[in-house]
């Protein structure tokens, strides 16, 4: 039988390496295919960042991948947000059957609430950073390109 998987630890992974599937490792195992699944925007959006630092910010592949790493870190805290929320019935029921649904595995305590609340504010900030830098760098291009035409 595998150990009781507890609701603040899957919450917690999920905020802190949600973005590389550490919370679907711990729910699921390393076989789990949305576990690596969940890199992929990640990387992508690494790369966005590691292409700004090198080419500078007129780097128009930077443009679409940067999204991604705002859409991983935003999956990874809603993942976290709604796990933290679970009623401790519905945890046990879906991730510890064996236990009875009062079981301490699915219990909140204050160190879930904590993570619901950086979730939301990371979470928060990652969406509207991704998508002020995306139409930002998209407007600038059509000034630009308004200019080279008028020209």
């Amino acid at each position: 039988m595998r150990r009781p998987r507890n609701k603040t630890i899957a919450a917690w992974l999920a905020f802190i390496g949600g973005g590389l599937g550490w919370h679907r490792f711990y729910l699921y195992g390393l076989s789990d295919v949305w576990g690596w699944v969940h890199a992929i925007p990640t990387a992508l959006g690494l790369w966005g960042v590691n292409r700004v630092l090198s080419y500078g910010q007129d780097d128009k592949l930077s443009w679409v991948l940067l999204p991604f790493l705002g859409l991983g870190l935003v999956a990874a805290c809603l993942s976290a947000i709604v796990y933290a929320l679970q009623p401790p019935e519905r945890w046990n029921a879906r991730h510890n059957p064996g236990l009875s649904p009062d079981a301490m595995p699915g219990a909140t305590n204050w160190l879930t609430i904590v993570a619901v609340v950086l979730s939301l504010m990371l979470g928060a900030t990652a969406l509207m950073a991704g998508l002020a830098f995306s139409f930002q760098r998209y407007f600038e291009y059509q000034i630009e390109e308004g200019l080279r035409i008028s020209q």
